[in-house]
């Protein structure tokens, strides 16, 4: 019977389609049977699991997941997270109010607690110290372990970053170009540097699955930290700091090129001082954005241009400026010519007495009536394109034993025209770094549920029926067809040309009919 019907579908293959063939229309009907139908499961290998099991539903969810993978094109780029999470945290004044993550490098792995600076490219941590910051836990106030040092020597994957390395930015100053690459990074805090040797190590992060998430082992060049100075020796980063710039040597820059993420990365922080970090987010679908903007020809760090400010209700004249977006630095400063006229309008508006605080370093400050805090009028910093990114709460509050003490207005001068917006104005929001697009995105949330209710994962021992965004940020990897390419109607056929495909669509039809029943032969 099997090869009777091979024979007969041999020769209709065989027979020429010709215009000559007049056949008379055929309509091809089949009856549609589920996969998990009770006439399937003789032939389906394994057996169909019962409709009313936990497992029906697993399997038909499995494949829903693999067909959306497939759609979206999201095989090929994931969102990844440190391995303790994708949590973050602020430690208050101890560590600089900066944020901070747990991260693991090397094998086997070490934990440090590294502070995320978007201002810098370097990841460095505490390593074969000669003048490192104290790394027991007896030195913080909110410190439940000690801190880790690294060696590249007790890590079996950590390799030396020469000196003809393309990342090695000192390389002309090395006497051989096989001798050790040497770095030192100098930041905007006074007197603030690290300084060792460069080295390529493994940066273990997750890999969020749609039902489970997978460990990725990641190759970074790092920083060998052996002598730090300034404000690396008095609590901030003592365990290192891992930069999130444009640069090439940058974690978000070397998983980019690797082919692990989309080239972004997202930052999330809350009122609570916690937070999220995510490589590879693009955001969600509804997000305002603007453009980053060159530093002497080069996008050499995150830089936009705020074409006016906004205090409450009233906009301001002659307010614009460029900014450095930086949570490396825990406050914003501005401009003298917009921090004036911001300053005097908050001065107007807010509902308080102005006072001092020993030892604030804010120009701006009050008492308020209560021990509540007053409603405190908000800071609109306007993009191009009427983007809008509102700072609803611009001050430092103090507290006492009872309550409110007083309030400063978060900002301070600076010297030229550059300003920079530090973590203090990024809270409430979701900041995603899009570097593909040269953009920075932005849209309010509270670090919870950065995907339409889907809940993102704080550590990767926590259950979670969808740890990562799978949606709106997950988008295809590719160009948009335009409409009018897409559903391009063809030329109006002539009459023999309508003949012959009629004709071909009656023997395909054919075709498909003798293979349905060929297939069924087999089963």
């Amino acid at each position: 019977m099997r090869w009777r019907l091979f024979s007969l579908l041999f020769l209709f293959l065989l027979e020429p389609l010709t215009p000559r063939a007049m056949p008379v229309p055929l309509t091809f009907s089949a009856r549609l049977v589920h996969r998990f139908a009770d006439e399937i499961k003789p032939v389906r290998s394994p057996a169909s699991p019962d409709r009313r099991s936990f497992r029906y539903f697993q399997m038909l969810l499995t494949g829903d997941i693999l067909r959306r993978k497939i759609n979206l094109g999201a095989a090929r780029y994931q969102l990844l997270f440190p391995s303790h999470g994708s949590k973050t945290m602020s430690l208050g004044n101890d560590f600089g109010w900066l944020h901070y993550a747990w991260i693991d490098i090397g094998t086997p792995s070490t934990s440090f607690l590294v502070a995320l600076d978007a201002g810098s490219d370097l990841l460095w941590i505490p390593c074969d110290c000669v003048q490192c910051a104290p790394l027991s836990s007896s030195y913080y106030s909110n410190l439940d372990r000690d801190l880790n040092e690294y060696s590249p020597s007790r890590s079996l994957s950590s390799k030396r970053l020469s000196c003809s390395h393309r990342l090695c930015d000192m390389g002309s100053d090395c006497k051989s170009s096989q001798q050790q690459c040497p770095y030192t990074v100098s930041y905007l805090s006074e007197n603030t540097s690290s300084s060792g040797l460069l080295v390529e190590d493994i940066l273990h992060l997750q890999s969020g699955g749609s039902l489970s998430n997978s460990s990725v082992q990641a190759p970074v060049v790092l920083g060998c930290g052996m002598k730090q100075s300034g404000g690396y020796l008095d609590g901030v980063a003592p365990d290192g700091l891992m930069g999130l710039g444009p640069g090439e040597s940058s974690v978000p820059s070397l998983l980019a090129k690797a082919g692990l993420i989309h080239n972004s990365f997202s930052l999330c922080f809350n009122e609570d001082d916690s937070g999220r970090m995510f490589f590879g987010d693009q955001g969600p679908t509804v997000q305002q954005s603007t453009s980053f903007l060159p530093l002497d020809g080069l996008y050499s760090t995150y830089i936009v241009g705020v074409e006016s400010c906004c205090i409450g209700n009233t906009c301001l004249k002659m307010t614009s400026f460029k900014a450095q977006v930086d949570s490396g630095t825990s406050f914003t400063f501005l401009p003298g010519h917009a921090y004036g006229a911001i300053a005097d309008e908050f001065d107007e508006q807010v509902n308080g007495s102005r006072s001092s605080f020993e030892g604030s370093p804010w120009e701006y400050c009050y008492t308020p009536s209560s021990q509540e805090l007053p409603k405190v009028p908000s800071l609109t910093l306007v993009f191009q394109q009427n983007n809008s990114f509102v700072v609803y709460d611009p001050v430092f509050v103090f507290y006492g034993n009872e309550g409110v003490v007083g309030f400063c207005l978060a900002i301070q001068p600076t010297e030229g025209d550059m300003g920079t917006i530090g973590q203090n104005f990024m809270t409430g929001y979701r900041l995603v770094f899009d570097r593909e697009s040269k953009k920075l995105a932005w849209s309010r949330s509270n670090c919870q549920d950065l995907s339409l209710g889907k809940r993102m994962p704080l550590s990767p021992n926590e259950t979670s029926s969808n740890p990562l965004p799978t949606d709106e940020q997950q988008r295809t990897n590719g160009h948009a067809v335009a409409p009018a390419v897409a559903g391009r109607a063809p030329r109006k056929p002539s009459a023999a040309s309508s003949r012959m495909i009629s004709s071909c669509r009656v023997h395909w039809h054919r075709y498909l009919f003798l293979l349905f029943q060929l297939v069924s032969a087999f089963y």
